[in-house]
């Protein structure tokens, strides 16, 4: 509650934070909007693959053209602008810099940053949730024995959930479930970028003038986003996957404690201490009432007689026990409140949620029947698609990880619905993300 107050010291000490923001798409957009009006923060670089990409989204976010002037680090220093290149490994290891964030959304990408971060002692914002369910643990353990800041991206849903269970449990709260919301329905799941638009209501045209990306669109449709932003819920918090996977029960906000509860209560839960997704439709398509499409929420439980009674004379929703209650954010705001992992990390030397354990995964699962020879294109695309589960269950099933299912070849056929492992397709073993995974799995079986 102090961060604000932290970063107008280090503004009026002539000391701002100093950011560089690698990936200027939507989510770094609208960070970008809101950095240019929070004292005590300087944008030192934006790196984009295209730099031209980076220095119009910059000016569509309202920074003044003559901000982006800095022709190289040092100079952005000197003269508090913010220098534009395609260079991310340059921005990385530029003297001064405090925190990066990672806004690519490529796993390989978020593997070579964190090493980098380490190599020259960067705080790490990792707004890549494909790279944090593919080796976040591991990447985690790392930073924290450097001394740095691994973090997941406050704003986002994953960093939010993570914030309610902090809260439920340092409030003596037992956690029943968490996790967030989205619109779902069975058919989404063989969904393509060809059909993602008639699921959103929109033409083909209108989604392209509106600079929509239909892969990554069609992720949040056919249930591969909210596995791995589950997954890192799962690895940051110690909650669990059911073996099955998300099953994204119909549910509004009055029915949280009801829905979401253990079995033996006559709730949807596989068990007690698990994340879930719940979906804005019922299955025949219908609308649910106030439903939770945006938004984040907590399940928790009283620990005692008077705690529960407590909930009701309060006003809460409970089950028909009274002890099983919800709380929950309805919205949420991604880059324009990542500002608070930034702070985070350099004023305080925390993160807003970070993978402690290997305890959820993401494996891959083909959309329609794969032969030989066919590549496959990842999340969101035409050939398959991620599905949570317990880490020991896809260790012991050597399954694919999801994050490793891009631009890889078929080695033997696979059929629709079918998990793929690590033998049906072919991986490069020198590939430095593969090699992470790999350490990974070694290092977390063992314990």
């Amino acid at each position: 509650m102090n961060l604000y107050r932290m970063l107008n010291r280090r503004e009026e000490r002539g000391r701002p934070v100093r950011v560089g923001l690698i990936g200027a798409g939507k989510f770094g957009s609208m960070f970008l909007a809101q950095a240019r009006f929070t004292k005590g923060l300087h944008i030192l670089a934006v790196a984009d693959l295209i730099p031209d990409r980076a220095r119009q989204s910059m000016l569509n976010t309202g920074w003044p053209d003559e901000q982006l002037k800095a022709v190289d680090f040092s100079r952005a220093i000197a003269t508090g602008g913010t220098h534009i290149t395609d260079d991310s490994q340059a921005l990385i290891a530029a003297d001064g810099l405090d925190v990066v964030i990672d806004a690519t959304g490529h796993p390989a990408s978020g593997v070579k940053h964190a090493r980098l971060c380490r190599q020259y002692g960067r705080h790490l914002v990792m707004v890549n949730v494909e790279a944090d369910a593919l080796v976040g643990p591991l990447l985690a353990r790392q930073a924290e024995a450097a001394g740095l800041v691994y973090s997941l991206a406050y704003g986002d849903q994953p960093a939010l959930i993570c914030e309610m269970i902090d809260w439920a449990r340092t409030s003596g709260l037992n956690v029943v479930a968490a996790g967030k919301g989205t619109k779902y329905l069975d058919e989404y799941l063989s969904s393509t970028p060809e059909t993602v638009w008639q699921h959103y209501g929109l033409t083909a045209e209108q989604a392209t003038a509106g600079g929509m990306n239909p892969q990554m669109f069609n992720s949040f449709l056919d249930g591969t986003k909210s596995a791995i932003e589950m997954a890192a819920v799962a690895n940051a918090t110690g909650l669990t996957a059911a073996p099955h996977g998300l099953s994204f029960p119909p549910c509004g906000t009055d029915d949280l404690a009801t829905v979401l509860s253990p079995p033996e209560l006559g709730g949807q839960l596989h068990a007690r201490g698990q994340v879930e997704v719940i979906s804005s439709l019922y299955r025949d398509g219908r609308p649910v009432e106030r439903d939770l499409r945006w938004g984040v929420f907590v399940t928790f439980e009283a620990p005692s007689d008077y705690a529960a009674r407590c909930l009701g004379e309060y006003g809460l929703s409970t089950d028909a026990t009274g002890r099983i209650s919800a709380m929950y954010k309805p919205y949420h705001l991604i880059g324009l409140e990542l500002g608070i992992s930034v702070a985070s990390a350099a004023l305080r030397n925390e993160p807003t949620g970070s993978a402690t354990d290997f305890v959820a995964d993401v494996v891959t699962v083909a959309k329609r029947d794969l032969q030989v020879g066919e590549v496959l294109d990842g999340e969101g695309g035409f050939t398959v698609r991620g599905q949570l589960m317990p880490s020991s269950d896809s260790l012991e099933a050597a399954a694919l990880p999801l994050g490793l299912a891009h631009d890889v070849p078929v080695a033997r056929p696979v059929k629709a619905n079918q998990r793929l492992t690590w033998d049906d397709v072919v991986t490069d073993p020198d590939d430095d993300t593969v090699q992470a995974r790999r350490e990974m799995e070694m290092t977390f079986a063992s314990q």
